[in-house]
């Protein structure tokens, strides 16, 4: 009996082994992509951060040197706050447009995926390009806002949009919401359209108005798809590049200066890459504790009855 059982078990542990190899060798090739791309860069970039490297000649190793530096930089300290008041702004914006516009188009009507369409089209153009077209339409001569304004009569003359610091970062967050909320609209609306007809249904029955429904139900049963999209667009302000660089080129007076642009300019304008190295690990250590926290805060009381 003893040797029987034993006979059997040894086929059991070969095909569990067999079958271990084989889901190893499924994932390999990501694994080795994630590898190559993420986990050896962000290596090779700590350990740059640990050293004074310049552009040409040989690198020298400072330690700590670089974090030091960057706790006293006064200019890191001012595009840390200004990326900080623009991630805050523009998601605050991005979700008071992508959320109507998810409950909008959620219920069955005529020509429901044409405004789906409609809606999610400027996610398909490129942050560059899309930057480059806003660049054009807020040009005080040749564009289409100013002379717009003009025409309607709000202004007396076609306003320059890019020359001071509250109507450029106007400007960059409505260009922003125009092509990012189609994007989070999609997110939502899986979320929306994961919520059983049945329930809700139920609490209109019981007398639950559109607010009671929504406080009480829909978000509740939304917190991961909203923890999703939260994460997505806070990510994405705070990496943000591409319109500041293109739109304002930091300006006015260097007022619209992100955190990243900051990094591109230490890392290859002033050629400090170790120095840009440190503060690319900074960053990615403050999107990690933000991610982390948003997760927590949108599960507390998610396993109470």
């Amino acid at each position: 009996m003893t040797g029987s059982g034993s006979d059997t078990l040894l086929p059991r542990r070969k095909r569990r082994r067999r079958s271990n190899w084989r889901g190893l060798a499924y994932i390999a090739p990501a694994m080795a992509l994630v590898i190559v791309f993420f986990i050896m860069p962000v290596l090779f970039t700590g350990w740059m951060s640990l050293h004074n490297w310049p552009l040409m000649g040989a690198s020298r190793w400072i330690g700590f040197n670089n974090y030091y530096r960057m706790v006293n930089d006064t200019r890191f300290m001012t595009a840390l706050n200004f990326t900080a008041y623009y991630t805050v702004i523009v998601t605050i914006a991005i979700f008071a447009v992508a959320f109507p516009l998810a409950i909008f188009v959620e219920k069955e009507r005529q020509f429901v995926s044409a405004y789906r369409t409609i809606i999610f089209l400027p996610v398909v153009v490129g942050l560059a390009t899309a930057s480059l077209l806003w660049v054009w339409l807020a040009n005080v001569d040749s564009g289409f806002v100013g002379p717009a304004l003009k025409a309607l009569g709000v202004v007396e003359k076609s306003p320059n949009l890019l020359a001071t610091f509250d109507t450029a970062f106007l400007t960059v967050v409505v260009m922003v919401v125009w092509k990012i909320a189609g994007f989070t609209m999609i997110i939502l609306l899986t979320g929306l359209q994961a919520i059983p007809s049945e329930l809700t249904e139920a609490a209109r029955i019981d007398g639950a108005g559109r607010w009671q429904r929504f406080r009480h139900l829909t978000l509740p049963l939304m917190r991961k798809t909203i923890a999703l999209a939260l994460i997505v667009s806070v990510t994405g302000s705070i990496l943000a590049f591409d319109q500041f660089y293109i739109m304002t080129a930091g300006g006015p007076q260097n007022k619209m200066i992100s955190v990243v642009y900051y990094i591109f300019n230490q890392s290859f304008v002033s050629f400090n890459l170790g120095y840009g190295a440190a503060l690319s690990i900074a960053l990615l250590a403050i999107l990690v504790a933000i991610s982390i926290v948003q997760l927590w805060l949108l599960r507390v009381g998610e396993e109470r009855p």
